[in-house]
């Protein structure tokens, strides 16, 4: 069996590895690289998938029902295998589910379908997560793509700029040493609906915004290509590189850190989404060429 499976169209081309139903490889009609190639020297990630919790839990670990139970950062998903359950030219359906060892950590039976299409000059993610037991189960889920900065096609790395849908005048958040939210606010460096992008932004880690009011947004150089970035339905939004990489990572969240100092149950955590017993809910983005 294959590590990677390929979709694609005459603009868009993505290879996906089931470690992780992890975006691989995207390219358009030309064969330039939009993604980013997992260079260890900065970060061997491309583009994880998160689930069931998103960023870092306070110790590892979280509470539920009056026990404890261990957690790495971003959860289990990315370092598991799916199955491929549809595989046509243009799209793909990948499956994880749970088992011994997943219910070891996580006490919940669940199913979690990511789909990967491709229309044209887009591609769109789809993760439909099933909750396959009798209680609800907490639920946090993140996509984690890392772009290319600069992007091919045109434009230098310091014109690179994120344009937002909407004005974007709310506090934004950062990490603090522990990878917990700190609970200070700090103000935002969006102008309006624009951020530029510098090095300068990440060297305390992502930037985190949990009132983002947009769900659209180009990434680009004025001069250069872009893409756009959309969102519906993941009220949270992650922006991270490292200072001097060769890439952007533009993360749609439903959910975040653990807050400094969060010692709650995790049914009572901010950014969880209660999925009821034999119930379902989807997450989604898309990434599509504009001006390539």
């Amino acid at each position: 069996m294959t590590d990677t499976v390929h979709i694609g169209s005459s603009a868009l081309n993505a290879d996906i590895a089931l470690l992780g139903a992890e975006l691989h490889r995207l390219t358009d009609g030309e064969g330039r690289d939009l993604l980013w190639d997992g260079d260890p020297a900065y970060w061997s990630g491309r583009a994880p998938i998160l689930f069931p919790i998103v960023g870092t839990l306070r110790n590892d670990h979280f509470r539920y029902g009056g026990e404890d139970y261990s957690l790495p950062r971003h959860g289990f998903a990315r370092r598991r295998t799916f199955a491929v359950v549809e595989h046509q030219a243009d799209q793909v359906l990948l499956r994880l589910e749970s088992d011994d060892a997943t219910l070891a950590v996580w006490r919940f039976a669940f199913t979690l379908d990511i789909r990967f299409a491709i229309a044209g000059g887009r591609i769109s993610l789809s993760a439909e997560v099933t909750n396959r037991g009798d209680r609800p189960m907490p639920t946090s889920f993140g996509f984690h793509p890392a772009l290319r900065w600069p992007l091919p096609g045109g434009g230098a790395r310091a014109d690179h700029v994120v344009l937002f849908d909407q004005d974007e005048p709310a506090p934004v958040r950062r990490l603090d040493s522990d990878g917990l939210l700190d609970s200070e606010s700090r103000p935002t460096p969006i102008d309006g609906r624009v951020l530029p992008l510098s090095d300068d932004l990440f060297v305390d880690d992502a930037l985190i915004l949990d009132r983002i009011a947009s769900r659209r947004l180009v990434y680009g150089a004025p001069t250069g290509s872009h893409l756009a970035v959309d969102f519906a339905g993941m009220p949270e939004l992650g922006l991270w590189s490292k200072p001097g990489a060769g890439f952007l990572c533009i993360e749609p969240w439903y959910g975040f850190a653990d807050p400094a100092g969060f010692d709650g149950d995790i049914t009572a955590k901010p950014g969880i989404r209660m999925i009821a017993a034999g119930g379902r809910h989807v997450f989604g983005m898309g990434i599509a060429i504009d001006g390539l």
